[in-house]
């Protein structure tokens, strides 16, 4: 990667590693009830990188085609889900906020507000 700086980020259990590029594309809140089922949460924050940017460390990534438009990545050893690859957005590669450490953004936006569960108030 050309000595570029890096941010680093796991799974729970740590078999699965990565790296990606200390900017982002975005980091969002999703509340769809895909990402609420996959999570086992009433929403997941994704951070956005370029795909070819993010490097992948580990034989544990599984991918799950969860629909027409989209596959999870997760461990196959301790089952987190840490990644999502989308149809709409070719070329990028969405890592769950909460499997990576310091990043250069916040939450700057929410998808799927009309998916959000009721005990959770949005109020940004």
């Amino acid at each position: 990667m050309g000595g570029a700086a890096m941010s680093e980020g796991s799974c729970y259990c740590g078999a699965l590693t990565f790296k990606t590029p200390d900017t982002s594309l975005w980091c969002a809140h999703c509340h769809c009830t895909m990402c609420q089922r996959a999570h086992g949460a009433g929403f997941v924050t994704w951070v956005g990188y370029p795909e070819d940017k993010v490097e992948v460390n580990g034989p544990t990534l599984r991918w799950f085609q969860s629909s027409d438009r989209g596959a999870r990545g997760f461990c196959q050893t301790c089952g987190s889900t840490v990644s999502f690859k989308g149809r709409k957005w070719p070329g990028e590669l969405h890592i769950a906020r909460a499997n990576l450490g310091d990043i250069n953004r916040q939450p700057a936006g929410h998808a799927h507000i009309e998916s959000r569960v009721p005990w959770i108030e949005k109020s940004d």
